[in-house]
C-alpha cells in the first residue's frame, strides 16, 4: 500500500491542562470535510476528556469514533490496548480518514511514535503530524522548563534549577517530537508573556518550529491536518531525555480518584483546590461534582491553582449523583489524607 493510501494520524501531546481537550472538541466541531475519530489516553481511570468530547459528537465525528483509553499508557500497552483500537477504528463503516490522538499530559510523545513501528499497522497508518500545546502564561513563568532566564524569584532561589526535573523534561520532550507548537491561553499571558513564551519554546526545540498562537482551541484545520510528516520514519530528528532503552515509565506521577460528597456551592470546591495546589503542589485536578439543589452536573478541570468549573449537563435518569475527581501530582506529593481532607470528604471529629 502507498503512503498516499495510509490513514493519517495527528497526535495532539501538550502539557497538562494545556488545552487538548478544547482543541479536539474544536476540530470535531470543525473538521473541514473530513470524517475523524478520536482515540483519548487519559491518566487515571475516570474518563473526563473521553466524556466531554462524546458529548460534541457529530455526523462527521459520531460517538462510536471516539474510543477511551484510560489507566494505562497507550505507548506502554501497544499490543495490548493501542493496535486493536486502532484496528477497530480503520474497520468501521465509513472508514474513518483522519485519527485524532490526545495523549495524556504527562506522556512522552516519542515511544507513541515508535508504536506506528508495529508491522501489523505501519504499511496502513502514517503520522501525519505531532501537533504540541504549550499553556503560554506557564511556559513565559519559567514553571515548566530548566535554566530558564528571568523566572520568578522563588524559581530563582530553588536550589535544584540548574538540574532537569520530570516536568521539565515532559516538556521538552514533547517539543523535540513536534511539527508545530500551538501556544494556548495567550489572553492571560498578554503581549509580554507571548513573546517570553516563544523565546522559551526556541531555546528549548532541537530545530525551528511554527508557533501559533490558538485562543480556546479554535484554528483552522488546515493549519494542522494534512502536514504530511510522517513522523514514524523521522525519530532521530525528534530527540528525547529518555532515548535510552528501557527508560519510558511514569514513576515520577501518580494519580488518585477521590469521591467527593456534595458542595454547597461551587466556590467552596474551588477554595479547596487552591489550597492543595499551593501547599501541597497538586498539579491537575478534573472531574464532576454535584451541587446541591442543582439539576446539572458540575465539571471541573483546574491547571495548579488556576480553577475552571461550569454546569456541563443535565443528571441523567439513574445515575449516581457523585462527584468524583482525579487528582494527579508528582509521587512524593500524593498524599490520600491530605487530600480527601482538603476537599471535605472527611469531617472533622465532634468536639
Amino acid at each position: 500500500m502507498s503512503d498516499l493510501a495510509k490513514l493519517p494520524v495527528t497526535v495532539v501531546t501538550g502539557f497538562l491542562g494545556a488545552g487538548k481537550t478544547t482543541l479536539i472538541r474544536h476540530l470535531m466541531q470543525n473538521p473541514g470535510g473530513k470524517r475523524l475519530a478520536v482515540v483519548v489516553n487519559e491518566f487515571g481511570d475516570v474518563g473526563v476528556d473521553g466524556d466531554i468530547l462524546k458529548s460534541c459528537a457529530i455526523p462527521d465525528c459520531p460517538a462510536e469514533n471516539i474510543v477511551e483509553l484510560a489507566n494505562g499508557c497507550i505507548c506502554c500497552t501497544v499490543a495490548d490496548d493501542f493496535i486493536p483500537t486502532i484496528e477497530a477504528l480503520m474497520a468501521l463503516e465509513p472508514r474513518p480518514e483522519h485519527i485524532l490522538i490526545e495523549t495524556s499530559g504527562l506522556a512522552l510523545p516519542k515511544p507513541l511514535l515508535k508504536a506506528f513501528d508495529w508491522p501489523d499497522i505501519r504499511s496502513r497508518i502514517t503520522v501525519d503530524g505531532v501537533i504540541a500545546l504549550s499553556d503560554a502564561e506557564a511556559v513565559a513563568s519559567g514553571r515548566f522548563a530548566a535554566n530558564v532566564a528571568a523566572v520568578d524569584a522563588q524559581r530563582e532561589a530553588d536550589d535544584s534549577l540548574d538540574h532537569e526535573t520530570p516536568l521539565s523534561e515532559v516538556f521538552e520532550d514533547q517539543l523535540a517530537c513536534a511539527d508545530i507548537v500551538l501556544l494556548t491561553k495567550p489572553d492571560l499571558a498578554g503581549p509580554d508573556g507571548v513573546a517570553k513564551a516563544k523565546e522559551v519554546i526556541a531555546a528549548h526545540t532541537p530545530r525551528v518550529l511554527p508557533v501559533v498562537e490558538v485562543a480556546e482551541g479554535i484554528i483552522d484545520p488546515r493549519v494542522i491536518l494534512g502536514l504530511e510528516a510522517a513522523a514514524e520514519d523521522d525519530l532521530d530528528a525528534r530527540p528525547s531525555h529518555h532515548d535510552a532503552p528501557h527508560d519510558h515509565d511514569h514513576d515520577d506521577f501518580e494519580s488518585i480518584v477521590v469521591d467527593i460528597p456534595a458542595l454547597t456551592s461551587p466556590e467552596t470546591l474551588v477554595a479547596a483546590i487552591e489550597v492543595l495546589a499551593k501547599d501541597h503542589n497538586i498539579l491537575r485536578v478534573k472531574g464532576y461534582a454535584e451541587v446541591a439543589g442543582k439539576p446539572m452536573r458540575l465539571l471541573v478541570q483546574a491547571v495548579g491553582a488556576r480553577v475552571r468549573h461550569q454546569y456541563d449537563r443535565m443528571w441523567k435518569p439513574g445515575e449516581p449523583r457523585q462527584g468524583r475527581l482525579v487528582v494527579i501530582a508528582e509521587h512524593d506529593d500524593i498524599r490520600r489524607d491530605v487530600i480527601e481532607t482538603a476537599l471535605g470528604c472527611h469531617k472533622p471529629e465532634p468536639a
